[in-house]
């Protein structure tokens, strides 16, 4: 085996493989990735799409060949080098694909006041006052009411249900319309 000083850079890839394996010497793996560097830089580019992220990628593929060459036994490294660097960008896309940045819009914040709560227990106080007003009213007035506002029944399906006629459901309506407004404003 001939020291890397002593050899040429016109040394065959194996010699160069076998020099950096038995001396651990990385002159001699410098001068065999720089054969392939510009394979290894386009087939990056081709995979990432960013030249940076190429050249990032390209310098984190030297160093994986600085580990996996001491236990990794290669008989055609230009094509081993190729899968190496292809592997290296598929996993590099598949961590990226995993991490999602979702930018944060202000507008879809909660607001740092919490005045929207104060509407929505006031909402709440009313829906209580009217239940309460609803059942202060007299039985028929209650039943049409419940059925004409909750149910959205019109006067005729209120009239079908009840066995009341139409004229009798729209007078317990209006009346009974009438009657919560004046216990709802009482209770305000």
């Amino acid at each position: 085996m001939v020291p890397v000083k002593h050899m040429e850079k016109n040394a065959s890839d194996e010699a160069l493989l076998e020099e950096y394996q038995a001396s651990h010497r990385q002159d001699a793996l410098a001068i065999l990735y720089l054969r392939y560097a510009d394979l290894v830089y386009g087939t990056c580019l081709k995979y990432l799409k960013n030249a940076e992220d190429s050249r990032d990628a390209s310098m984190d593929i030297y160093n994986e060949l600085v580990i996996k060459l001491r236990t990794h036994t290669v008989s055609h490294f230009k094509g081993w080098l190729h899968i190496v660097t292809r592997n290296h960008c598929l996993m590099r896309l598949r961590k990226e694909k995993k991490t999602t940045v979702v930018e944060i819009q202000p507008d879809f914040m909660q607001p740092e006041d919490f005045s929207h709560l104060d509407e929505v227990l006031e909402k709440e106080r009313e829906l209580i006052r009217l239940e309460a007003c609803i059942a202060k009213l007299q039985p028929h007035q209650q039943q049409v009411i419940r059925q004409f506002y909750l149910e959205n029944k019109c006067y005729r399906v209120i009239a079908t249900d009840t066995g009341m006629d139409w004229d009798r459901v729209r007078s317990l309506v209006q009346n009974g319309r009438r009657n919560l407004k004046i216990c709802m404003e009482k209770h305000d």
